[in-house]
């Protein structure tokens, strides 16, 4: 009889240690330029265009002018905002998928003051009162799934999700109230002539205020959730939350107290959009940020800091498919795909990140068969 030999499988999956920021980085490093080169090679394909074009017009979407730099930097502050204020609730492994239902409530309380304060106190206070309710709304629209988690422990991802459609739908509700001119179906420019309402603009950029705020979040966040006493009962309840009983954490208390948090940030960047910025309300004034940041803060390891980084890297890649797509002639839903590829990319280096893949070395020669 033959001695059988055992194959080896072809590769290995292991995990890997903590790799070092550098190393992780690098991995995404390679995996952006690799989606780069095939949007590069898609595109080119598509339209015949020297590649390098299509590289100078990613960088163009955001840097060719004054306005469209300052755009690049509100968009990614309205991408970081909303980021920063999920992520405690992610660092405590709540789920909250109902950022986009949150912004919006918190835009409807603003653009509420202003339509129906306009005429009754003067500008300061109007917006006084936006700061207020939009906090008040989002805090709201976030605590009410945490007190289900907490009381019959729900899902919060189903919750928080269907909340957005309610959402939806009482702004759809409020527009066809607030529509001007009757039958439009949209409410227009708030206040245009007057500007009541209107967050004040700094050195005569109106995008200046909104970036000021969310570097300010950022650092306070930054701080609040690695320096004190609720930031380490968030990270302690998001380990075990049967260590965090044993240790004494109240952890529905912590639920509660941190959902109220999120969803109040929610709100505050529902007022920066229609107060700050739009100055209008619409369904989709969100723009998707909610979901794209649930991608930010995980990318980001849910840490602040890095956030900055993802949300540039994201908004910047974002505008660069567009223009892409504008310039060559092609339609909205190739640019859809070209931001596709780049995050397939950017999630995929992730598992390479996480995980090592071995390979099967090459089998020695096999000794002769014994009969």
């Amino acid at each position: 009889m033959r001695n059988e030999t055992k194959r080896e499988p072809l590769f290995h999956i292991t995990k890997r240690s903590v790799l070092p920021w550098y190393k992780a980085w690098g991995i995404r490093g390679g995996a952006i330029v690799l989606a780069l080169i095939v949007c590069a090679l898609i595109t080119t394909l598509m339209t015949h265009q020297n590649p390098f074009e299509v590289f100078a017009t990613i960088f163009k979407a955001s840097f060719s002018t004054q306005r469209r730099t300052w755009v690049l930097f509100q968009n990614i502050a309205m991408l970081l905002s909303v980021s920063l204020a999920v992520v405690p609730a992610f660092r405590m492994r709540f789920w909250n998928l109902g950022a986009e239902g949150q912004m919006l409530v918190g835009g409807l309380a603003t653009a509420a003051c202003m339509i129906c304060l306009r005429d009754v106190f003067p500008n300061w206070l109007v917006i006084v009162c936006m700061v207020i309710s939009s906090i008040v709304a989002g805090a709201v629209w976030g605590v009410i799934p945490a007190l289900f988690k907490a009381k019959w422990n729900t899902n919060e991802t189903l919750f928080t999700l269907m909340m957005n459609y309610v959402a939806i739908q009482l702004v759809s509700y409020f527009i066809i109230v607030w529509e001007v001119p009757k039958g439009a179906g949209k409410i227009g420019i708030i206040n245009q002539s007057s500007q009541i309402g209107w967050l004040p603009s700094i050195g005569g950029q109106k995008y200046l205020l909104n970036i000021i705020i969310v570097a300010l979040l950022t650092v306070v966040m930054y701080i609040y959730l690695n320096y004190s006493k609720h930031g380490y009962e968030i990270s302690v309840v998001g380990e075990s939350e049967r260590t965090a009983k044993y240790v004494g954490i109240e952890v529905n208390k912590v639920i509660i107290r941190t959902m109220i948090l999120s969803g109040a940030l929610c709100g505050l960047t529902g007022l920066l959009l229609v107060g700050g910025t739009d100055h209008t309300l619409t369904t989709s004034i969100t723009g998707g940020r909610g979901f794209t940041a649930v991608m930010v803060a995980w990318l980001a390891k849910f840490n602040p800091i890095w956030m900055i980084a993802t949300s540039f890297l994201l908004v910047f890649l974002e505008r660069g498919a567009g223009d892409i797509s504008t310039n060559f002639g092609l339609n909205q839903s190739f640019s859809d795909i070209l931001s596709g590829i780049i995050l397939f990319f950017i999630i995929g280096s992730e598992f390479f990140i996480n995980y090592r893949v071995s390979f099967r070395h090459a089998s020695k020669q096999e000794g002769k068969a014994h009969v």
